[in-house]
């Protein structure tokens, strides 16, 4: 199993940045890709951010530009840092693992930390 630990919401200004940061622990040999999603109320849950072991990196639209995915050395931590933020990205943000699986990818979950950007 892998346990996902995250960090860094919070309410801030519009025009302001934050960094969020996941800490991955257990099977931590097994994951391909760690990211972040994002979802607000009475919407789809949309991607933010993925980024492979082999260094491959995606953005969502909505935030390409202005948010920028980075992983540790040993690929075990990711960090979000969201600069330029809009009242749009108010959201709960999840951090995510994703390892091999059969027909795919497993995706482990973080908690969840919210993102609240308000004058």
């Amino acid at each position: 199993q892998v346990q996902l630990g995250e960090s860094g919401g919070g309410l801030v200004q519009p025009g302001g940045s934050l960094r969020l940061s996941c800490a991955a622990s257990g099977s931590i040999f097994s994951i391909t890709a760690m990211g972040w999603y994002r979802q607000s109320p009475g919407k789809q849950r949309e991607l933010v951010a993925t980024f492979t072991n082999d260094g491959s990196i995606g953005y969502g639209n909505s935030v390409k530009g202005r948010f920028t995915i980075s992983r540790d050395n040993a690929k075990t931590t990711v960090y979000l840092q969201m600069n330029s933020l809009k009242p749009a990205d108010t959201a709960l943000y999840y951090c995510q693992a994703a390892r091999p699986a059969l027909g795919g990818y497993y995706a482990y979950w973080a908690q969840g930390t919210q993102v609240t950007v308000s004058s």
